[in-house]
Formats: C-alpha cells, sequence, structure tokens
C-alpha cells in the first residue's frame, strides 16, 4: 500500500512543517485548558471525591482485618472487601445522606424563604419561573421545553426528582447491605438471621441513618444563617463581601 505524502513530502520547506506542528500542539493545548477551566470545580471534586473513596476503601479493609484476626477468621482480600456488604453499607450509608440533603435543599428552598441568606431567594423578587410557554420559545432555552405541557412539567421538576431517585436508590442498596451484614454477624453469633425485609424495622438500620441526617440538615441550617453575616470573595454561595446583610439572595 502506497504511503501517504507528508506535509514535507509535499515540498513544504522544514519551518512551515514544524510551525504548523506547533500550532496543532498549542490547539491542543488551549482546547485541554479551556476544558479544565470551564470544569475545574466538577474536577476538583470528583478528584476528591475519589481520594476519600479510596481513602475509606483501604482505611476499612485494615480495620476488617483486624477483626478478622481477633475472631480467628478469614481474611478478606483488599477487592474482595470492596464488594463485602461491611464495605458496600457504609458507602451508601453516606451517599444516602448527602443525596437526602440536597433534595430536601432543591425542594424547601423553592417553596421557603431566609430573608438576608444568599442561599434563599428573594421573597420579594418577581417569580423567576411563572410562564413556562413563553419561556419555552427563547433563546438558547432546553428543545424538551418545546415538547408539550407534560415533558415541560416533569424537566421543571427534573432536578429534585432525580435527587429524590438517587436518595431512594442509596438508601435501598444501604438497607440490603447493611442487613446482608447483620446476617453475617448473626450467623457467626449462632443466631438466627432476620430477613432483608425484616430488617427494615431494625433500630440498627435506621440509627445509621438518622445519625447521617441529623449532620446533613444542620450543617445545611448553619450554611444558610452564616450567610446572612458572613462573606466569601469570588463565591456564588455568599453574598457580594459589600452586600447588606439584609439582602436576600446573591
Amino acid at each position: 500500500m502506497a504511503r501517504q505524502p507528508d506535509l514535507v513530502d509535499a515540498g513544504l520547506p522544514n519551518t512551515i512543517v514544524s510551525r504548523a506542528f506547533q500550532f496543532k500542539a498549542k490547539s491542543g493545548e488551549r482546547r485541554l485548558m479551556r476544558l479544565l477551566k470551564d470544569n475545574g470545580l466538577t474536577i476538583a471534586l470528583m478528584a476528591l471525591f475519589a481520594f476519600c473513596i479510596l481513602g475509606q476503601w483501604i482505611s476499612g479493609w485494615y480495620v476488617e482485618l483486624e477483626d478478622a484476626r481477633r475472631h480467628a477468621q478469614p481474611e478478606l482480600t483488599l477487592f474482595a472487601y470492596a464488594v463485602s456488604p461491611q464495605f458496600q453499607s457504609s458507602v451508601f450509608e453516606n451517599w444516602e445522606s448527602e443525596f437526602l440533603q440536597m433534595a430536601a435543599y432543591v425542594l424547601l428552598t423553592a417553596f421557603l424563604v431566609q430573608r438576608g441568606s444568599a442561599e434563599s431567594k428573594d421573597p420579594d423578587a418577581p417569580p423567576r419561573d411563572n410562564d413556562f410557554d413563553q419561556q419555552a420559545h427563547e433563546d438558547g432555552a432546553p428543545s424538551i421545553l418545546r415538547k408539550g405541557s407534560p415533558w415541560r412539567a416533569l424537566y421543571a421538576r427534573s432536578l429534585g426528582l432525580t435527587l429524590i431517585l438517587l436518595f431512594v436508590a442509596s438508601f435501598a442498596m444501604h438497607w440490603i447491605n447493611s442487613a446482608h451484614a447483620s446476617a453475617q454477624e448473626a450467623l457467626e453469633h449462632g443466631e438466627t438471621p432476620k430477613t432483608v425485609l425484616a430488617y427494615l424495622g431494625d433500630a440498627q438500620l435506621w440509627f445509621e441513618s438518622f445519625q447521617n441526617w441529623q449532620s446533613e440538615f444542620l450543617s445545611t441550617a448553619v450554611l444558610v444563617v452564616l450567610s446572612i453575616f458572613l462573606r466569601q470573595p469570588g463565591s456564588p454561595e455568599s453574598k457580594p463581601v459589600a452586600a447588606p446583610n439584609s439582602q436576600t439572595g446573591d
């Protein structure tokens, strides 16, 4: 098969070829920098998530090994621990509380206000989304808004609904894995394990959930109140530094 001619074969001077490759390299570098700039917040948060869940995985494995040695039981490998109900339960126990917090926050801020908070809508401002029919035809509006009233209604509530579904899915995974972990512990002590359905009424499951839920609601309430009086330059979670305390929203 004949080789395709490159730029040098085409008779172009080496300096032109060199500049062409330099331009291409710089263009790719600019695209990468633009990608990092436009998505920096998500990239940073996902990097922190990866670091933390890796730390949870490895440290939890060491705890599991120590417990196995104390009870003279077989030790799990690192990867076996990753799919164990003990680890899975602890992961989804935390995800569950986070998605509950976000779902509650999105839904409550749609109806309730905190005057003076950067985290609240302004109760004196006109409604932002009062005419979906007209807004559907504005420039840049998502095309789903033009597919009819049912689709508009669904899309208008899609953020809250998605967070609720993520909470329900995480709670289910926490419940199921916690039930399996409890069953394993019961068998180790010669007791009769509960079924997954029966475990739904177990105090341990709800203790694990409530101990996380309360902290999520407390931290959110603290942020709502502190943003009335305190500032952070450049943060969308804060009012402008010179804004009066009475200003609501950003």
